[in-house]
């Protein structure tokens, strides 16, 4: 069974775009499975807590100890805590474990936005009723086009150590609850549903943050990162590239990936071996793949396939999936230390099963991804989804 034959058993439709492939729905087809019609009631419901929802605005969360000014996104490092020999002095690091009194304002309230703009605009995309994609703009218009509201296309202030830096490039890891973001508004564009002018600012918007992840020190500190960190870059600017039709960039994402992401990361079995050697190795493998995944879905044509290509020791995207593919299924076969925090509330609805089974024709994945949580409510689960609307995806 070639590819096409295998979507059309899921009652899915293929178009392959000039860059990236996406996917229509057709009406679902007897044995097939239709994603309008089994996302439709949670994504009405979403959307319509999301209609009633306070426009977020990074300008209503401030941090006294932030450098930068209330348009600055700012946010601390998760895993450093007082010195209990030094409580005064710079914050020491204890991996894995958070601590709850460093500032996260801003982070939440970019993954309120995050959710509420992927809500509305998914309910628009199977409705086509204005009410949604209107409420979707209104909260897209406050995070980053007003004045008075907007947040700042950097990110110079994410991921502060008391008494050693002001900020870090693995701050950069804060926004990839923006990809979903730039996606939601491929979609609007897609639709006619958002006004020319808001457009225009919100493709400005993130082509001064593309500029600025790609010319900064922290942003070229990230790229070159091995572990997650480097997945999550090359993830995020690709989506934000296709937003505003960047050829270069999207090229130059998905050479990363091949050069770089697949060689320094996936061993030969599919495992991630820099990830099992932290202390959440279960969480931050899956949260990896996830976000490989995304990328791959995103960055993927005609003439490259990223689920496939395997480097010179036969890592690939695709075995990682099959290697993985067990231990989300049953947590308890989990044949690696334990994660210090969090291990039982994994997994959630990954998209990378989601997307994986369209790509790989692996009808297993799918039915897997069907069975678990959509919507998680812990903040630690929640940050780790940057992708929680697939129906603006496929």
């Amino acid at each position: 069974m070639d590819r096409r034959q295998f979507i059309k058993t899921l009652g899915l439709g293929l178009f392959t775009g000039r860059l990236w492939p996406q996917s229509t729905l057709y009406p679902a087809q007897s044995g097939g499975f239709d994603l309008a019609a089994f996302e439709k009631e949670r994504i009405l419901r979403l959307a319509g807590q999301a209609l009633d929802a306070r426009c977020e605005a990074i300008t209503d969360y401030r941090c006294e100890r932030s450098p930068g000014g209330p348009h600055d996104f700012y946010s601390e490092g998760d895993y450093w805590w007082p010195d209990p020999n030094n409580p005064d002095g710079p914050y020491i690091r204890k991996d894995g474990l958070s601590n709850p009194d460093n500032f996260s304002g801003h982070r939440h309230a970019m993954i309120r936005m995050s959710k509420n703009v992927s809500a509305l605009t998914a309910a628009a995309k199977i409705t086509g009723q204005q009410q949604y994609s209107q409420a979707a703009a209104r909260h897209l218009q406050v995070w980053f086009i007003d004045e008075q509201t907007k947040m700042n296309p950097h990110l110079l202030y994410a991921q502060a150590i008391k008494g050693i830096c002001t900020g870090r490039g693995v701050g950069i890891i804060d926004t990839i609850h923006l990809a979903e973001v730039a996606q939601s508004i491929r979609v609007l564009e897609q639709m006619r549903a958002i006004d020319s002018g808001l457009l225009k600012g919100l493709k400005g918007w993130f082509a001064q943050y593309l500029d600025w992840l790609n010319s900064h020190p922290y942003g070229l500190d990230e790229r070159n990162a091995k572990n997650n960190h480097g997945t999550c870059w090359v993830m995020q600017v690709g989506a934000f590239a296709r937003l505003v039709d960047n050829g270069q960039v999207i090229k130059l994402c998905r050479q990363l990936f091949v050069d770089k992401l697949v060689a320094d990361q996936i061993a030969a079995d599919g495992s991630f071996p820099l990830e099992l050697a932290r202390t959440k190795p279960y969480c931050y493998s899956l949260f990896n793949l996830d976000v490989f995944g995304i990328a791959a879905h995103i960055l993927s044509g005609p003439d490259l396939d990223l689920w496939t290509v395997e480097d010179a020791k036969g890592g690939s995207l695709k075995k990682a999936m099959a290697f993985h593919y067990p231990y989300i299924k049953d947590r308890s076969r989990w044949p690696f230390k334990k994660d210090v925090m969090y291990f039982d509330l994994f997994p959630v609805r990954m998209p990378s099963l989601l997307f994986a089974g369209l790509a790989l024709e692996e009808s297993r994945y799918i039915e897997l991804w069907k069975l678990l949580d959509p919507d998680p409510t812990n903040e630690e689960v929640v940050r780790n989804l940057p992708v929680r609307q697939p129906i603006l995806w496929c």
